[in-house]
């Protein structure tokens, strides 16, 4: 056995966003380059494309609802998150879920899991779709997923804003970020489109 997967637990583990914050909060956010577009389907049976959220800032994460540890625990920080951005969450910012075991994460399922964190579906996709879509999807994004024998899935735990334009602008690491400083870079981003 490789130690890829022990890696991946490692990264997903670790503290922090991926990028620096040393910038005092009145300059711009980094730009990493256009984010890598997707059509996968929703917990709605509805096919979603990341371009159907332009004009909008939205946060793409990669979890699965099989797992036990850090994905229940990144989606519950994204839900309380949801709640502080009041009446900008759907109509100005958006979140978007995907997940990592599209084999067993059907919409229904999604959508069940999607409720019980309490998700705002009007501005929360559950995404899901073939799993060689869905794996390239997750490959653009930097997130590398591998299912071990008894069902679960090692993956890096992702998390990247993209602006208004269609622009990736930072991408979190693990599940422990500040997620003040989250909601503060998503209300930034939404600041300079205006």
């Amino acid at each position: 056995m490789s130690e890829w997967p022990a890696r991946i637990l490692l990264l997903a583990l670790m503290a922090g966003p991926a990028h620096a914050h040393d910038a005092p909060h009145d300059e711009r956010l980094p730009t990493i380059g256009p984010a890598p577009d997707f059509t996968l389907v929703s917990q709605d049976s509805v096919r979603v494309s990341l371009h159907d959220f332009r004009g909008k800032v939205v946060a793409v994460s990669f979890i699965y609802t099989y797992c036990t540890d850090v994905c229940p625990m990144l989606t519950a920080h994204m839900a309380s998150v949801q709640e502080k951005l009041g009446s900008a969450f759907g109509p100005k910012i958006a979140f978007v879920s995907i997940t990592v075991d599209p084999e067993r994460d059907t919409p229904d399922v999604l959508k069940e899991y999607a409720q019980s964190f309490g998700a705002d579906l009007k501005g929360w996709s559950f995404l899901t779709g073939d799993p060689a879509v869905v794996h390239e999807v997750g490959r653009k994004y930097g997130v590398i997923a591998k299912k071990a024998a008894n069902g679960d899935v090692d993956h890096t735990l992702l998390t990247s804003l993209v602006d208004p334009g269609g622009i990736l602008r930072v991408q979190y690491l693990g599940v422990r970020f500040d997620l003040e400083e989250f909601r503060d870079d998503l209300l930034s981003l939404l600041d300079e489109s205006k």
